[in-house]
């Protein structure tokens, strides 16, 4: 496990390709120390064909080139109760201030016939596709399914680390994980910008595997400080969310980060939420059920204190990211101020 920069790297290609019991405990034990130590990792050997990603990003850029009135095709607005769609520069706030970047909403593609969307549950549906680029659909769907399998692989080697069985998460939370992907762009920054790509905030459910464009901007905050992340090729960076700090009673780490892109070039990024199934109730992982870690978080939240469902948790907090939208998704048109409160 490599730390250049700070965040350690790990090699789960024996996680990927079912090696020897010593080197996939030797992987595991290595996830364990990361997520107790910082709540990030980098990953490599994961098994995602570059050639995917290669052109996902090239559809990306070609889709953020058109002219916004070209773009709003799929604008939010029109993705309803399924959270899908474009936004553009300053349309997604994050405690209550407008990021510097524009982005697409996608998730698990469903159907009209789905039993939850035919229930109308929130954030189920069908993803919205442009007309151009037309390779963006089969991109995002192909990258959808493979980094979903990396989802399922990297919690089985979470459980090994925690001393549970391999498939400790899917048989819990992640038999039909709720997927959130985003495609984001952060125009470039002058050095001394004000703004933020996104401000401090962590993620919500379990983990985030992040892909790059290669271009530098994220920030990591640890006891020391702020810690730039400096991109590494052909990499993954994870990341925990709240349901896993809360699951182990703040032995791991749901870490604030933020971005600055101050390149000069346009940074492109594609985080994977990779969380517990919609109608989760989650709940302490066996043998972390109490002694929860002190010290205040960031937002002055208590994920340990939630309760409900996951699907509860995350309506809590979207509200607040697109309060202008939130009627579309919130049961009963509620507001953001009555949905669980924090400060993001």
């Amino acid at each position: 496990m490599d730390h250049p920069g700070g965040l350690p790297i790990i090699d789960v290609s024996p996680l990927v390709a079912g090696g020897e019991a010593g080197t996939v405990e030797a992987v595991a034990r290595a996830i364990d120390t990361a997520c107790r130590d910082l709540g990030f990792f980098v990953v490599v050997g994961h098994g995602v064909d570059p050639g995917l990603r290669q052109r996902l990003e090239a559809h990306a850029r070609e889709f953020f080139a058109l002219e916004d009135a070209e773009k709003a095709a799929i604008s939010m607005d029109r993705g309803g109760r399924a959270w899908r769609g474009w936004f553009p520069v300053g349309h997604e706030l994050t405690a209550g201030v407008p990021d510097r970047k524009e982005g697409i909403y996608f998730g698990a593609e469903l159907g009209p016939d789905d039993p939850r969307v035919r229930a109308g549950t929130p954030l189920h549906g069908a993803n919205l596709f442009p007309a151009r680029p037309a390779g963006l659909r089969d991109a995002v769907l192909a990258y959808l399914d493979a980094v979903g399998a990396l989802g399922h692989t990297l919690v089985a080697g979470l459980a090994r680390g925690l001393g549970l069985d391999a498939d400790w998460f899917r048989h819990h939370l992640t038999a039909d994980p709720l997927v959130l992907f985003r495609i984001f762009s952060y125009p470039p920054e002058p050095p001394g910008a004000e703004g933020w790509g996104v401000g401090e905030h962590t993620d919500y459910g379990l983990l985030t595997i992040l892909g790059h464009d290669g271009t530098p901007g994220l920030e990591v905050r640890t006891p020391q400080g702020w810690l730039a992340a400096p991109p590494v090729p052909d990499s993954f960076v994870c990341n925990l969310g709240d349901m896993l700090e809360r699951m182990t009673a703040g032995r791991y780490r749901s870490t604030p980060h933020r971005v600055r892109n101050t390149s000069g070039t346009t940074r492109l990024s594609f985080p994977f939420f990779f969380d517990p199934a919609w109608d989760a109730n989650v709940r302490p992982v066996p043998g972390m059920e109490a002694a929860p870690a002190t010290g205040d978080r960031w937002d002055g939240a208590d994920v340990h204190a939630f309760e409900g469902t996951y699907g509860d948790y995350l309506l809590g907090k979207v509200a607040k990211v697109f309060p202008g939208l939130s009627s579309e998704v919130l049961p009963g048109g509620r507001s953001p101020r009555s949905a669980t409160p924090d400060r993001r």
